[in-house]
């Protein structure tokens, strides 16, 4: 298997890191802007360290795969140099913070027959794809509704600036208040629902700034927003997200037959529990408890908690470099990346009066691994 290299090497490179080890992706070097930060991350991965991007670039094989790491207002920049360069290449999300670069990097990356891909990677993991079987296996029967939450409680009250990753790095707060929890949390589901039914048709959403001060920081994004998603082929689906109201990252599928329903996003052991729906003389009841519904064989490799996450980031960069391997086609496709970007932008910029947008992308479901079959 090909290797991997990294661009940027702040809070969240540690999380890829500690993901990549857990299975067994070689990881050739990492660069940086702050050589200060680089050579501190490598120093404690014990991997080489690249004196700038060029040389990342000229070093690295193009049957691997480059990770951008770095800071979302940088990603579009990155992206498109990795590309141009001849890489197939993985990127935080968002893709870009402008549909219009998002939009020229799916077009680049077609015209140099690469790879493009974007977190969230969970899609990929044992919960979604636990539900997303139990959904295609018709558990709960036709599913008509889905209410989806990522609601991380009063962040701006939390002690942020003491929050630090493995090799020490700081959580950047201030670029997470400017980029806002909808473009940082909501592919944790869009990605599932998109996974399972595909295209959005239509997104109708609201977004707001509900703690204007958020310490001291000044041009922060929203910190709530709620959408309703109309899909091509699938149930209409509620999503919200917000960094003001009590923690909460449950999903629950709704179907005739009763309710499937999941309590953690970040977590891809999380248990998957069928709560079916029962006449009691003339009441209509849930059951409270749930059979769990449970994949019958190995899954993926597991990684243990850190802070918030129990999440192997590397799903989407092992997917990748076993297509590349394979010879076939990525899950997480540039179609997927790309209309990851527009709906998430749509829910991210609608503000007190957009209304109905109409969804200019489109992707089909993802094909499910081949252990969730």
């Amino acid at each position: 298997m090909s290797g991997v290299a990294l661009i940027g090497c702040g809070f969240v490179a540690d999380l890829y890191m500690r993901s990549l080890q857990a299975s067994g992706i070689p990881v050739l070097g990492a660069y940086d802007l702050r050589q200060d930060r680089a050579q501190i991350f490598c120093d404690y991965w014990k991997i080489p360290r690249f004196d700038s991007l060029d040389d990342l670039l000229a070093a690295h094989p193009h049957d691997g795969v480059v990770l951008n790491l770095t800071n979302p207002s940088a990603h579009y920049q990155v992206n498109r140099t990795c590309l141009q360069a001849g890489h197939h290449v993985y990127s935080e999300k968002p893709l870009a913070l402008d549909m219009a670069h998002a939009l020229e990097l799916h077009e680049l990356a077609g015209e140099r027959g690469l790879m493009l891909a974007s977190a969230p990677c969970s899609v990929l993991g044992e919960a979604a794809q636990t539900l997303a079987k139990a959904v295609r296996d018709g558990v709960a029967g036709t599913p008509r509704l889905i209410y989806a939450e990522l609601d991380d409680g009063f962040i701006s009250q939390a002690p942020v600036q003491d929050w630090k990753s493995e090799s020490g790095a700081p959580w950047p707060f201030e670029d997470e208040f400017r980029v806002g929890c909808t473009l940082e949390h909501a592919g944790y589901y869009l990605t599932w629902l998109i996974g399972m039914f595909g295209t959005v048709r239509s997104v109708t959403a609201a977004s707001a700034t509900v703690v204007p001060d958020k310490m001291g920081v000044t041009g922060t994004a929203p910190d709530f927003s709620v959408a309703t998603l109309f899909f091509e082929n699938g149930p209409v689906a509620r999503l919200t997200c917000s960094i003001a109201a009590p923690h909460d990252h449950q999903i629950r599928v709704i179907g005739d037959s009763g309710v499937l329903a999941l309590k953690k996003a970040w977590d891809n052991g999380a248990k998957l529990r069928f709560h079916r729906r029962m006449r009691i003389r003339r009441r209509l009841v849930d059951m409270p408890l749930g059979r769990r519904i449970r994949l019958s064989g190995p899954t993926h490799p597991k990684v243990g908690r850190w802070g918030a996450a129990s999440m192997n980031f590397a799903l989407g960069v092992a997917e990748m470099l076993d297509a590349i391997r394979e010879n076939r086609p990525c899950r997480l496709s540039a179609d997927f990346a790309l209309h990851l970007n527009e709906v998430t932008l749509a829910i991210q910029n609608a503000g007190d009066g957009t209304g109905a947008q109409i969804m200019t992308t489109r992707c089909d479901p993802l094909e499910p691994m081949s252990w969730a079959r």
